[in-house]
């Protein structure tokens, strides 16, 4: 068992998108079953359409935006709940003024990440 502070964590870049930051605060070799981290798309940024091979939870803590799940899109905004099953495209895009924020849970098993063009 251990307590971390969020502002301990180093927010790191992503390198697809644009202004897209992310956080490791579980990581695969902190939890048995689930790594968590929290993801920061300022306004203006995106995360690009991909797919990944595990599902994902994710519950959005602040500000808006439009996320395409498969072919459809939908406005999820704070305190929504987001669920994404394995292998479906998605992505997302910030919607305002306020930098979009959400925490992410995935199964701690090999996670392919491919780009969708």
């Amino acid at each position: 068992m251990y307590v971390k502070k969020i502002d301990d964590i180093k927010k790191e870049e992503l390198n697809v998108g644009e202004k897209t930051f992310k956080q490791t605060l579980i990581s695969s070799s902190e939890g048995p079953n689930f790594a968590m981290r929290k993801f920061s798309i300022e306004p203006e940024g995106f995360m690009p359409l991909h797919t990944n091979s595990v599902e994902h939870e994710q519950y959005i803590i602040s500000g808006k935006a439009e996320v395409q799940i498969g072919e459809e899109k939908i406005l999820v905004q704070q305190n929504d709940v987001v669920y994404i099953p394995a292998g479906v495209k998605h992505n997302y895009k910030t919607i305002g003024d306020e930098t979009f924020e959400f925490i992410c849970m995935i199964p701690n098993i090999k996670d392919e990440i491919k780009l969708v063009l």
